[in-house]
């Protein structure tokens, strides 16, 4: 009976092997390494970005006050005084036009491309991509060519520049939104009888609003601070304020490379106060883009 209980007795569980352990301590010690040396990457980053602003902002702050928003620059580039209201205008106006001339073309697309698989479509993904790595001096480039040549410097052909720029990225991040909205939206409005095009328009776009939102925002963000492009299409005017679109125009952008390359330390001072500014729009911007983007997210969870 001994030596049957013994036969019948489970055999005794394994030893864990040594491989075992030095693999986990392994994999502990990577992630640490890994773990750390991304905290050090994001602090390096952070670091950078407050030593620019911070840079910035104690070189703008010696000339920022109220009049730099009230009044242009003075027509001798040596003087000191003065503003860039007209390239302030001249950028609300510019950014304004790209605005309106990319947003509903690029959201048309992005449904296009998501909703309405084809060659069509593929070629325009395909385009979008393109253009997102184009160079911005290159747009301004053809825009000079078709536009300028013809019909001559202009806030319009900057505006159309732009708009050249803003549309990939406003085809991108409304591409993705739209990606984004749950299946059983769309096959729950298609079951109760309405068209295709009347689901995307009442159902697909409200539920991706707020994402699409912020790309929008995003990409004025980055048209803003554009100055390649307008080097070449609206060309710049620091003796008036000009509000004819049709006319040569400033831009904040303009103006700061302006007056940064003169020999001038006023007209260098002017330059920081207007790359101060134009910071502040972009983050203001940007503050805006995520609000946006929040309320979407807490939308869509309630």
């Amino acid at each position: 009976m001994a030596a049957a209980e013994l036969l019948d007795r489970p055999p005794p569980p394994p030893e864990q092997e040594p491989f075992v352990v030095i693999g986990r301590g392994r994999r502990r010690v990577i992630d640490r390494a890994a773990t750390a040396l991304l905290a050090l990457v994001m602090a390096a980053t952070i670091a950078i970005l407050l030593w620019v602003l911070g840079y910035v902002a104690a070189q703008g702050l010696q000339y920022l006050g109220p009049e730099f928003l009230t009044q242009t620059p003075p027509g001798d580039p040596s003087e000191a005084g003065g503003g860039f209201l007209n390239g302030i205008i001249g950028s609300l106006i510019v950014v304004g036009i790209a605005t309106v001339i990319s947003v509903p073309i690029g959201i048309a697309a992005a449904v296009h491309i998501v909703e309405y698989d084809g060659r069509l479509a593929r070629t325009a993904a395909f385009l979008t991509d393109v253009m997102v790595g184009l160079p911005t001096i290159v747009t301004g480039a053809f825009v000079y060519a078709l536009w300028v040549v013809v019909f001559g410097f202009s806030g319009l052909a900057g505006g159309l520049a732009l708009a050249l720029v803003m549309l990939p990225l406003v085809i991108r991040s409304a591409a993705e939104m739209l990606r984004l909205v749950p299946n059983e939206l769309k096959e729950a409005s298609l079951a109760l009888g309405i068209s295709r095009a009347r689901t995307i328009v009442s159902v697909v776009l409200p539920s991706a609003a707020s994402g699409i939102i912020t790309g929008v925002m995003l990409a004025v963000a980055r048209a803003m601070g554009e100055t390649a492009p307008l080097l070449l299409t609206a060309l710049g005017n620091d003796l008036f304020i000009e509000a004819n679109p049709t006319k040569r125009m400033s831009t904040l952008s303009l103006q700061i490379f302006g007056n940064a390359i003169t020999g001038f330390r006023t007209a260098q001072a002017r330059a920081w106060a207007g790359a101060l500014t134009l910071i502040a729009i972009v983050l203001i911007l940007t503050i805006l883009a995520r609000i946006a983007g929040r309320r979407g997210a807490i939308r869509g969870r309630s």
